[in-house]
């Protein structure tokens, strides 16, 4: 079995639009929820997200006709993209039959959707653009980005809503393990800050419709209502460790262990006692193997929705034993960042392999009243300067899926 390195990480955030900005206002507290500006929203009860700001597809390797012919989704990640593979060089130093792509989005082109489908309501079928399905399918932030890199192996982006990315960057992580790759460009992307979605999420009873920036996305917090849309997208490179080595690559993390399950239980709420999540855990700590369990980051999916948070907790004590779960540091970075959707677990892996290499674990912001329900170490309002030996990515996703990434500082 093939090691598994990280040499490439590249972000398009409510934070910031590179991983250096991304992660200085993490661990600083910043907050990157804020009054919603893409579409009026007097009729909506939600008047916040956490939208990207001063996004220029043009300063992340794209020119302005390409820009035009892609969904924002698409233009994320992109611009994600490009700067891993450009903190990778790996560009013409594998074999391009050897070079997969594993972008994936909840979503997908819902912007564009939506678009079209008002040309098509108001002025016709004739005006529907030819590039609509294009643009809209969620498989095309993946081929642009192979056909962009010549990446010839696998390109194979899966859907399983807020567990895209993790589960993405897992089966990358397979693909390399086992043989089948060299690298894989990996990682999840949405751009869902659109009316539809805002609508659709709210009427689910799944957004909070507190609209004070930092009042609003709470978990862990006794008094959270659900958590705060967002997007952007996330990409990492992932090679096979001696590939990287050989070519004197710089290692920022590996990839140590993977678990995937499925509640089935129902296509919102998590099983109450929270079995599937658990078993995912398991799995990855155990592919991980026992070095660093007792020095253990946990970066939750912590949407800041009653459920999950709650179950969540649950389930880390039951996969853990009570005694190792209270030694965990946990946080969950939605408050920050909102909820990225299929962009989520990807970001949340890159803040995961940042807090092992630089030893600050980011907090959980804002945090203001404890949940006898949510009773660990959530790293709670500041960053806390600590080294931890082993990582670990938890995303949960509507329709019972759980993905876990076990990851390593670089060595």
């Amino acid at each position: 079995m093939n090691r598994v390195a990280v040499t490439g990480m590249g972000i398009i955030s409510p934070l910031g639009n590179d991983v250096a900005t991304f992660f200085d206002a993490l661990i600083t507290g910043q907050c990157g929820i804020g009054s919603l500006t893409r579409f009026d929203v007097s009729d909506y009860k939600v008047k916040i997200a956490a939208e990207v700001k001063d996004f220029d597809p043009t300063q992340h390797g794209m020119d302005v006709a390409q820009a035009r012919r892609m969904d924002l989704f698409s233009q994320y990640a992109l611009a994600a993209a490009h700067q891993a593979m450009e903190q990778s060089k790996l560009q013409g130093q594998v074999d391009p039959v050897r070079f997969g792509v594993n972008i994936s989005s909840g979503i997908g082109g819902i912007e564009t959707f939506f678009k079209e489908s008002e040309k098509l309501l108001h002025r016709g079928p004739g005006r529907v653009s030819p590039l609509c399905i294009p643009m809209m399918i969620g498989n095309m932030a993946a081929g642009n980005a192979a056909i962009k890199y010549g990446a010839q192996g696998a390109c194979m982006p899966l859907v399983t809503a807020c567990a895209t990315s993790t589960h993405s960057i897992g089966e990358a992580y397979r693909q390399i393990k086992h043989g089948y790759l060299d690298a894989v460009l990996t990682g999840g992307s949405e751009a869902s800050v659109t009316p539809l979605a805002i609508a659709g999420f709210n009427n689910a009873m799944a957004l909070t419709e507190a609209n004070e920036p930092l009042n609003a996305s709470l978990p862990f917090d006794k008094n959270r209502k659900g958590f705060v849309l967002g997007e952007g997208a996330a990409v990492l490179v992932l090679e096979n460790y001696e590939h990287a080595k050989a070519r004197g690559a710089d290692i920022l993390g590996e990839i140590v262990g993977y678990g995937t399950t499925c509640d089935a239980y129902h296509i919102t709420a998590p099983d109450p006692q929270g079995m599937g999540a658990v078993r995912a855990i398991r799995l990855a700590l155990d592919e991980a193997g026992l070095e660093g369990q007792d020095s253990l980051y946990i970066n939750a999916h912590g949407t800041g929705t009653p459920l999950n948070d709650k179950t969540e907790t649950l389930s880390i004590k039951t996969a853990l034993g009570e005694e190792a779960a209270r030694k965990a540091a946990i946080s969950s970075i939605k408050g920050a960042t909102g909820h990225m959707l299929g962009a989520a677990g990807g970001a949340e892996l890159i803040a995961t392999l940042l807090a092992l290499k630089e030893g600050v674990l980011p907090p959980t912001i804002p945090y203001h009243t404890p949940d006898p329900e949510c009773d660990l170490d959530y790293v709670p309002k500041a960053a806390r300067h600590e080294q931890r030996q082993l990582g670990l990515s938890i995303s949960l996703g509507f329709g019972g899926h759980n993905g876990v990434l076990a990851v390593r500082r670089g060595q």
